[in-house]
C-alpha cells in the first residue's frame, strides 16, 4: 500500500479568472484549506488532462489568497492581468504531498481509501471502494462486490478498523446495510 502514495496530491482547482488582475477563484479539494491556501505555498498545476502535475508548466507560488464564496481567490507571482490567469483556468492545483501537513495518528488522506478491501467484522467480504464522496452529515465509501454496489457511510461507529498497510477497511455494519 505504501507504494502507492502518490507524490503530489489535488488540492485545489482554478475554476475561473477573476477581475482584471489576475486573480483566479480556487476551489479547494483539501481538508485542511487554511494551512494549503497561505502566501508562499508552490504548487504545480495539472497537464490538460488533470491526471497529473504538467512538468512543462511553471510552478506557481500563492502571493495572496482570500476567501471567497465556497473557495479562495488567489494570486500568484508572474500572473498580473486576465490574460495570464486564463491560461491557467481549469487546471487542478497539486501539492507535493511532503509539503503537506502529516496525518494525525488515526488520520488517512482519502486517496489511499480507494481500492481498499472492504470486510465486516464476522469476515464476509463486502468489496473494494471504488470513491470517496465528501457528503454531509456522513461521508459516503461507494463499494462495490459482489452484491453489487453498496453505499457505506464513513462514520466512526461503523468503520472498526483501517489497516492501510493489508489495504483493508474492516466495517461493523448495522443489520440490513449491506442488504440495500
Amino acid at each position: 500500500m505504501g507504494g502507492r502514495d502518490p507524490s503530489h496530491l489535488v488540492v485545489g482547482h482554478l475554476n475561473k479568472a477573476h477581475g482584471t488582475k489576475g486573480e483566479l477563484f480556487a476551489w479547494p479539494l483539501t481538508d485542511h484549506p487554511d494551512s494549503v491556501y497561505v502566501a508562499g505555498t508552490v504548487f504545480q498545476s495539472s497537464d490538460a488532462e488533470g491526471r497529473a502535475p504538467d512538468p512543462d508548466l511553471p510552478p506557481l507560488r500563492l502571493v495572496a489568497a482570500r476567501p471567497f464564496k465556497k473557495g479562495f481567490l488567489v494570486s500568484f507571482g508572474g500572473i498580473h492581468d486576465r490574460n495570464a490567469a486564463e491560461q491557467v483556468q481549469g487546471r487542478y492545483l497539486f501539492l507535493d504531498s511532503e509539503v503537506l501537513e502529516p496525518l494525525a495518528e488515526g488520520e488517512i488522506f482519502y486517496h489511499q481509501l480507494l481500492g481498499m478491501e472492504v470486510v465486516t467484522v464476522d469476515g464476509e467480504r463486502v468489496g473494494e471502494i471504488r470513491e470517496v464522496y465528501e457528503l454531509r452529515p456522513a461521508h459516503m465509501l461507494e463499494v462495490v462486490g459482489p452484491k453489487g454496489e453498496i453505499m457505506i457511510p464513513f462514520l466512526s461507529h461503523m468503520v472498526v478498523e483501517i489497516d492501510a498497510e493489508a489495504g483493508r477497511l474492516v466495517i461493523d455494519p448495522p443489520e440490513g446495510l449491506l442488504d440495500l
